[in-house]
């Protein structure tokens, strides 16, 4: 195995993406077994989302989903990518948090973004507008005094059970996240791969401006994006087709649908706009045979200086991601056990590498 890929942590982060033909409450029940999955394949983390008002993604609660994760799962790590802080009082952030690790002690990870619900609308039923995400740094500062014990802002009032505990936080950033990470000496999570100049940019001003806090010593950087592994370059392509489509759909229909066959996508008669956004849906990503995909994941590293990567593959057949992350475990890991490599009924694997103190990423 490349020594690059080595000494790098692999993860996984699952949207609960609905499909054609199942209900939200299958897309929920799949993120869990997924979860499992991922423990019995090394991963090192398995992470959920949070997304409000979008048909097209179950998972609009996350630390409740991390709750039902972490207690089907033993080892490996858990936590959101992310909680949008923007949306939530810090406070009762904190104190969800609290909650999780002091139920699963030592396996809970706190990613935080600042993204505020994606419409008008939504917004609006949450409360804040587009003005509330420039507060993030502040609302972060509050979030970690309540769990550091050092808030100043509400005399005598104490986040219980988060106040003492060690919650490793993480920054989720789109372009000016990094800074915030940075200031706040928190590792930094940054997708995706395919924006590579913009990605490399953000991660050169992270490095640059690190200010080293008690949660992390030195900067450290998680790269999100898709990964796709299958027997031919064809076959993991057209795991990439459903969430292409999704996406060319919404920017054209303004509403995200649930993820359909690649086989019905592939049928389906485009008008241009469509058809030249669906293509630009499927260029870039991570994907191809187990060759393929090294020589792609080993450039990446080398370019972003990668600690870890957060995969973060969406697709119709639950039945093909799981197969590609189990051949992406071979990749990562070929000499782990077979069942460690999820080749039938086995034990839980355990992670990949152990946890060193805080990680994070921004949408």
């Amino acid at each position: 195995m490349s020594s690059v890929i080595a000494s790098t942590r692999f993860s996984v982060l699952d949207r609960s993406r609905t499909r054609e033909g199942h209900g939200t409450a299958g897309a929920l029940r799949d993120t869990v077994d997924l979860a499992r999955e991922a423990e019995a394949l090394g991963f090192h983390r398995f992470w959920v989302s949070e997304h409000h008002g979008v048909p097209g993604v179950a998972g609009s609660a996350p630390t409740v989903l991390a709750a039902a994760v972490a207690a089907a799962t033993s080892t490996i790590r858990v936590g959101t990518g992310g909680v949008m802080l923007p949306n939530h009082r810090p406070l009762v952030v904190a104190e969800q948090f609290g909650v999780l690790a002091s139920l699963f002690p030592g396996r809970i990870d706190m990613g935080l973004g600042r993204s505020v619900g994606f419409t008008d609308g939504v917004r609006r039923a949450l409360g804040r507008g587009k003005e509330d995400a420039e507060d993030f740094p502040g609302r972060l500062t509050e979030l970690l005094g309540w769990i550091d014990g050092t808030q100043q802002a509400h005399p005598g009032v104490h986040a219980h059970p988060a106040e003492g505990l060690r919650i490793p936080a993480y920054v989720l950033a789109i372009g000016e996240g990094a800074a915030v990470a940075a200031a706040a000496g928190l590792p930094l999570v940054i997708g995706d791969l395919r924006g590579r100049d913009k990605v490399l940019r953000a991660i050169e001003v992270y490095r640059r401006d690190f200010r080293p806090s008690a949660r992390a010593e030195r900067p450290e950087v998680i790269v999100a994006g898709t990964v796709a592994v299958a027997g031919t370059e064809e076959a993991a392509r057209r795991l990439l087709v459903p969430e292409a489509w999704a996406m060319a759909y919404s920017r054209t229909h303004g509403d995200f649908p649930p993820l359909a066959p690649a086989e019905a996508i592939e049928r389906r008669t485009m008008t241009v706009k469509e058809r030249e956004l669906y293509e630009r849906g499927l260029d870039g990503h991570i994907h191809g045979t187990e060759e393929q995909v090294t020589e792609q994941l080993e450039r990446a590293i080398k370019e972003t200086g990668a600690d870890e990567v957060l995969v973060t593959t969406s697709t119709y057949d639950r039945g093909a991601l799981v197969e590609s992350l189990r051949r992406l475990a071979r990749i990562t890991r070929p000499h782990a056990g077979p069942a460690e490599r999820g080749a039938g009924p086995s034990p839980v694997g355990r992670a990949a590498r152990s946890s060193s103190p805080a990680t994070g990423a921004d949408t």
